[in-house]
This record gives C-alpha cells, structure tokens and sequence, in this order.
C-alpha cells in the first residue's frame, strides 16, 4: 500500500507524517522523501486521529532501519532545513 503523506517534522531519529489515516501502532512501513530519494523503514510509536488540540492528523514514526550512510543524508537534510528557517539578522 502507497499512502502519500506531508511530512511536518524530521529529525536523524524519526518523523512526523501528516496524514488522516495513521497506520497502527508498532506497524513498520518504508518511507521515501528527500532529494536524493531517501529511502529508510520506521516504525509507528505513536498516532493521533482527527484533528485535535494536540495538533493535526497523523503518526509519529522511528527510524528502525537505516545505515550510516542515509543516516548521513537525514542528517544533511535537517541541517539544510534548520538554516533556511534561521531569522535573517539584521545588518546595521
């Protein structure tokens, strides 16, 4: 089963997928994103249904697979993501 999901928070040991239909927990699934495809299997630790004020729809996922190398690339990528989001400071 493919389900396509937005992906609200990541970081090298999991991630939070948004999506109205969380698997179950302790449930393993393969998730890709990231430029390169990154590939890696995680499982379900945690899922909330219809919105609430918890926050959205969806499932946190953990790492259980990955080798060093995409660990690598997750990491990349969260570094990436964190300088894009940094305030610009101002220049006097």
């Amino acid at each position: 089963m493919t389900v396509y999901a937005r992906i609200h928070n990541l970081s090298e040991g999991g991630l939070f997928l948004r999506t109205s239909t969380p698997l179950s927990l302790g449930s393993k699934a393969v998730v890709r994103f990231g430029e390169p495809g990154i590939e890696a299997t995680a499982m379900v630790v945690w899922s909330r249904g219809a919105e609430s004020q918890g926050g959205p729809a969806g499932m946190g996922l953990q790492f259980v697979e990955v080798d060093e190398s995409r660990k690598d690339l997750i990491r990349r990528m969260v570094e990436r993501e964190l300088q894009g989001n940094r305030p610009k400071s101002k220049q006097p």
